[in-house]
């Protein structure tokens, strides 16, 4: 018969179990092979000095988590850690809706070009942020993807984009096989 103190750590030993499959259930997915011809081809290289800063979005494939969101921005700042503090912002569903902030952190994952990112806004969850196309010259338009190709977001220094430097981003991401046609651009404004 199970003792009361048997229990506990039977019930115990039961949700670490379940955690550590979990974990590993999430870690087995996030490995890619770099070398895949498949795989999005992210940028050479990534001066992060220059990177950091603010990003207006232009444009992005619908997800849940941004769900009624216009206006949105990404502010990315070193942290004392050496990762990067992450600053989304939006407006719920017009300009002047009501602001949604969510934090979170990244670090570089490909040291050689730091054009692949892992993102976290809560533990123990985190994301691919490939960077896959950037105006290197100025920094002035960047776009993140994922290597599902799940996820796309087409960045900016400024709240618009010159109509022909989008228009060569959408020939890339089609090169990439992205599918442009799932781009939806929402208000922005500047802040």
């Amino acid at each position: 018969m199970i003792q009361p103190n048997d229990m506990t750590l039977f019930l115990t030993l039961i949700a670490l179990a379940a955690l550590l499959g979990v974990a590993l259930l999430f870690s087995g997915c996030a490995g890619y092979d770099p070398n895949d011809p498949n795989l999005p081809q992210t940028v050479a290289q990534v001066d992060l000095e220059r990177y950091v800063g603010k990003w207006y979005e232009i444009a992005r494939y619908d997800n849940r988590f941004q769900k009624d969101c216009v206006a949105s921005t990404a502010e990315y700042v070193f942290r004392p850690d050496g990762k990067i503090e992450v600053i989304n912002r939006c407006r719920k569903e017009t300009v002047d809706g009501k602001l949604k902030e969510s934090r979170g952190k990244a670090w570089v994952v490909d040291k050689t070009s730091n054009a692949r990112l892992k993102v976290q806004f809560f533990w123990p969850f985190s994301g691919d942020y490939w960077i896959i196309d950037l105006d290197e010259e100025n920094y002035s338009y960047a776009v993140v993807g994922h290597p599902s190709r799940k996820y796309l977001w087409v960045l900016a220094r400024t709240p618009q984009l010159d109509e022909a430097v989008y228009t060569g981003i959408l020939q890339r991401l089609e090169a990439q096989q992205y599918d442009t046609s799932r781009l939806k651009q929402y208000p922005q404004v500047a802040e």
